[in-house]
């Protein structure tokens, strides 16, 4: 995009795509140009390193990442009024079929009008500007994990700030009583304010462990960064299980007090990335409970060394038992529903398209199950169909933040289970990747969600409701008053709102 003087105090932006089509004669002066056309290719982008064929991963995928520029084309997109003889010349140099070729009217990239955002400065045309609150337990704290020990500490982001989490790896690192830090790496940034932490911490010399996923797309090139730069610090660095991505989101601070050694960790749907922070919603759990450390502690010696698959006491973990749990968790809810009572379902999260979770919802849902989804990518369920699934109802939320959070909530009679996770119910999640799922056993957290989860099933500004022939329609406000789920959490949770107890 390039800016263009002001005229009549209108701000005025032209795409260079245009701006060269325009005066391509001055580009080849002395001969005739007879058309000009834009075209965009998208190339495979994937990186093609077999685990168990290389000694070092690091190395293979640094000499990956020099081809990904020049991987085969996959798609080829053309203005629509370029002559149907150069589509096909650019079709054969490209070695695509017509199913891979897309007319396009108008600029043939579309992510370049991002830039105008930055253009211009129009505040009314803009979402206001705000401050992320945080709970009145840590507000009015000067000690982390004095209250962390006191009770668990649930945050909400963009809503709540994402700075406790900052400041627990960064006052690990300088407490004198801190023996260790365990910590995965998925996304976390080129700058990351998490890796300077784990980085002091490692040259104060304490047992710095960190996991870190250096096939996460797009990030590869920044995480063996990262990876190499804890490394000279004296970080131990391991990148994880042979075949499994380690999505998962956990840290794991190991500190000696008065009474013995304490666990304090960190658990979250999101990734240790300061800036997503600030526009994916997403759920960060601080705890010290003995049993969920144990669980954390046993997941890290997963990670790094050779040993069994452990058994865990309150987490669940893929690809070793997730997916089974899951759809355990619904087949219970359909026997509570076929025996008479109430059977209760609520999940929230990226995409749904696992076939067996699938095909258990749609015998719950068949039992009498009350089953409601809050999905924003990918769905390969049918909700609403007679006989199969009218008692599913699914929505998709597209707002000013990207629901990213995941969440799930099992009715279990009068006996409520509410987790959440890292992971979608996709194929890749229970069984590609190192994934884990945590309960949130506080009462007064667990309301918080319901409440919040409540929020998002009621918005009727930014929800889509999936029909039974896989259409989304927008979802229809009419007289009824605005139930803008994002704004009330922002109201409820952001600095400035009216004042509020916040558990």
């Amino acid at each position: 995009m390039v800016a263009l003087p002001e005229e009549d105090g209108r701000k005025r932006v032209v795409l260079l795509t245009g701006i060269v089509q325009q005066f391509v004669s001055k580009l080849f002066s002395g001969m005739e140009v007879l058309g000009c056309y834009q075209f965009r290719v998208t190339r495979n982008s994937d990186l093609f390193v077999d685990d168990e064929e290389v000694d070092d991963l690091r190395r293979a995928l640094e000499g990956e990442l020099a081809h990904r520029r020049y991987g085969a084309a996959v798609r080829l997109e053309v203005s629509r009024d370029c002559p149907p003889d150069l589509d096909s010349f650019l079709m054969r140099q490209f070695t695509l079929a017509d199913v891979d070729f897309y007319e396009v009217s108008g600029p043939v990239n579309l992510n370049r009008l991002e830039a105008i955002y930055d253009l211009v400065q129009r505040p009314d045309l803009k979402y206001p500007i705000f401050t992320p609150g945080l709970p009145r337990r840590v507000a009015g704290s000067s000690d982390l994990l004095a209250v962390i020990r006191q009770k668990d500490v649930l945050l909400h982001h963009p809503f709540h700030s994402f700075g406790p989490v900052l400041d627990f790896l960064r006052g690990a690192a300088a407490d004198p009583r801190v023996l260790a830090i365990k910590q995965t790496l998925y996304r976390t940034g080129n700058e990351s304010p998490i890796v300077d932490a784990l980085v002091a911490a490692a040259q104060s010399g304490k047992d710095v462990t960190v996991i870190v996923e250096l096939r996460a797309r797009f990030d590869e090139e920044a995480n063996i960064e990262l990876s190499n730069r804890l490394q000279e610090a004296g970080a131990h660095v391991m990148y994880g299980v042979v075949g499994f991505k380690t999505h998962c989101k956990m840290s794991m601070v190991v500190r000696r007090e008065s009474d013995g050694l304490r666990r304090y960790c960190h658990l979250g749907t999101g990734n240790y990335h300061p800036r997503t922070a600030r526009g994916y919603t997403d759920y960060s759990l601080f705890t010290c409970d003995p049993d969920i450390g144990q669980d954390v502690h046993e997941l890290f010696l997963q990670l790094t060394s050779l040993t069994q698959t452990p058994r865990l006491t309150k987490l669940l973990q893929s690809p070793f038992g997730l997916h089974a749990a899951i759809v355990e968790k619904i087949d219970r809810e359909a026997d509570h529903a076929r025996a008479g009572r109430p059977g209760r379902i609520i999940g929230k999260m990226n995409s749904l398209v696992d076939p067996q979770v699938i095909e258990a919802l749609y015998h719950a849902s068949r039992a009498g199950v009350q089953i409601d989804l809050i999905v924003r990518g990918l769905c390969a369920l049918r909700p609403g169909i007679p006989g199969v699934s009218e008692n599913i109802r699914v929505r998709s939320i597209v707002g000013r933040f990207l629901e990213h959070s995941r969440v799930f909530f099992f009715g279990n009679d009068s006996a409520s289970e509410l987790y959440l996770a890292s992971a979608d119910w996709m194929e890749r999640n229970f069984f590609r990747r190192v994934e884990i799922a945590f309960p949130v056993r506080e009462q007064t957290h667990r309301e918080r969600i319901l409440r919040d989860l409540d929020s998002y099933l009621a918005d009727n500004m930014q929800a889509w409701s999936l029909g039974r022939d896989g259409r989304y329609v927008r979802c229809e406000r009419n007289n009824d008053p605005i139930r803008d789920a994002q704004a009330a959490l922002l109201a409820r949770y952001a600095a400035g709102s009216a004042p509020i107890v916040v558990p």
